[in-house]
């Protein structure tokens, strides 16, 4: 079937492919649900179980284990195949549930996320690696649209879902409901999903090199709650070891990552910089923005999550609508468009708060939206047709990895940048709004690395050949 061809919604969602396209709507919705979970359940389990210190914990280990998880998941498809992989890291993550959901105490509950955390890292991972296996490349695009819809229920539904749960029933009811998903997502795999091929080299485990991921993403985590100073040293410690993480993989006989991974000599290593970017640049909003509609304007929690889910719903909207584009110059402008749009919108969402205009601020959340919503379907789709036949696994398992890993930056990053602003000891509107403004500037800039980056990639993408993946 040819590229040429366009390709219809109504084909993802027909009886060849959709039971593939169900497999990876529930894939995508286990990880993003369960990365909204903490907000709505934790804290009523921390009044239920003692260790409120330890609260924030819960996010940071499933954050640390799901990055680690997504650097393996490509050794692990090698090993076991596509559909032991999917079902074993499933119960993985249903053990983690089952950990959580009955703890006694927090420690208990940290283990359960921890292990939750590795297993939806790499089913995640291998949702991403299976697109271009099981679906033509005209359909891809659709199949990212597809995910950013899900990513947008999730992230306004997510919390309220499990909110409502925590309220109705119990916090464990919200970590519960996890089970009856993995368990269709299981069957279907069985039903649906190939084996794949399994390596027939033997392979020795990468500890090092997972070490290594999992020590520097800590390192970031720990640097978004660390005095400013402090902070710095941890993302400078953090930034070595996720080098020397990479600079070893590279070196290795079976790699995690492609062999050009971030590298600005290739177009994957581009691309690989603007996915890891534009999280970084979106984080400024993504962390304090709820928390300053309650600060600055008195919003109650519900209508400051409404406010911020702007962001999402133009993200799930404009992926959508522009998942219809063939023309590769069109596709290249609208990969150079998206961080100039989040980049623009997140000025925009500071003058909003500045001058306060609500108005003002919702159109900037809207442009961040659009930012991601047009661009990364596209960005994706760019790394995966220059990656060569034999990383693309590699390539396409690393996706979401490199995005959890500049969501978990840029946390890090604002939380250095607003408390070395004196954001925590801002008393007042006028010194609250003072002290976010190197935040946003920060945040802009990132954005303006990522459409450097970008350009990078549209340049070197016309020169390198384009594989046509799952043609049939």
């Amino acid at each position: 079937m040819s590229d040429t061809v366009e390709g219809r919604w109504a084909e993802i969602f027909g009886p060849r492919y959709l039971p593939v396209t169900t497999i990876l709507a529930l894939g995508v919705t286990l990880f993003a649900f369960n990365a909204f979970l903490s907000a709505a359940a934790l804290p009523s389990a921390v009044q239920d179980l003692g260790g409120v210190e330890v609260i924030s914990w819960a996010t940071t280990l499933y954050l640390v284990f799901a990055i680690v998880g997504g650097a393996a998941a490509a050794l692990l498809k090698r090993r076991l195949g596509s559909r032991a992989s999917l079902i074993g890291l499933a119960v993985i993550f249903l053990v983690g549930t089952l950990i959580a959901a009955i703890a006694s105490d927090m420690t208990q509950v940290l283990i359960g996320r921890s292990v939750q955390g590795f297993g939806e890292g790499v089913v995640a991972a291998l949702c991403f690696a299976l697109i271009p296996e099981l679906f033509p490349s005209r359909l891809v695009p659709k199949v990212f649209g597809m995910q950013a819809v899900v990513w947008a229920v999730a992230a306004f539904g997510g919390p309220a879902g499990a909110g409502a749960l925590t309220e109705l029933i119990s916090w464990r009811a919200a970590f519960l409901i996890n089970v009856p998903f993995v368990l269709i997502f299981v069957v279907m795999c069985m039903l649906v999903v190939p084996r794949g091929e399994k390596s027939a080299e033997a392979e020795s485990f990468p500890g090092l090199r997972l070490l290594t991921i999992g020590a520097g993403t800590m390192l970031v985590a720990l640097a978004a709650v660390a005095p400013p100073v402090q902070a710095v040293l941890l993302l400078i410690g953090a930034a070595i070891l996720l080098v020397i993480a990479v600079l070893l993989d590279r070196r290795a006989m079976q790699r995690l990552m492609p062999t050009d991974a971030f590298s600005l000599r290739t177009a994957v290593g581009s691309g690989l910089w603007v996915f890891l970017l534009m999280p970084v640049a979106g984080a400024a909003t993504a962390v304090y923005l709820i928390m300053l509609l309650q600060q600055l304007w008195g919003f109650g929690p519900t209508q400051a999550a409404i406010t911020a889910a702007v962001m999402a719903v133009a993200w799930s909207l404009s992926s959508v609508t522009v998942a219809n584009v063939r023309q590769r110059s069109t596709r290249r402008i609208l990969i150079r468009t998206g961080p100039l749009l989040l980049g623009a919108g997140l000025i925009l969402v500071l003058l909003g708060l500045e001058w306060s205009q609500f108005w003002v601020l919702v159109v900037g959340q809207a442009m961040v939206g659009l930012g991601f919503g047009i661009s990364n379907g596209y960005i994706m789709l760019t790394i995966m047709e220059a990656s060569s036949a034999e990383e693309r696994d590699r390539t396409s398992a690393l996706l979401p990895t490199t995005q959890s890993a500049g969501n978990a930056l840029g946390a890090a990053l604002a939380g250095v940048a607003a408390n070395a602003a004196g954001y925590p000891l801002a008393v007042g509107n006028a010194e609250v709004l003072a002290s976010i403004v190197p935040l946003f500037i920060m945040a802009a800039l990132f954005a303006v690395l990522a459409f450097l980056a970008a350009l990078r990639l549209v340049q070197l993408a016309k020169v390198t050949p384009l594989a046509t993946f799952a043609e049939e």
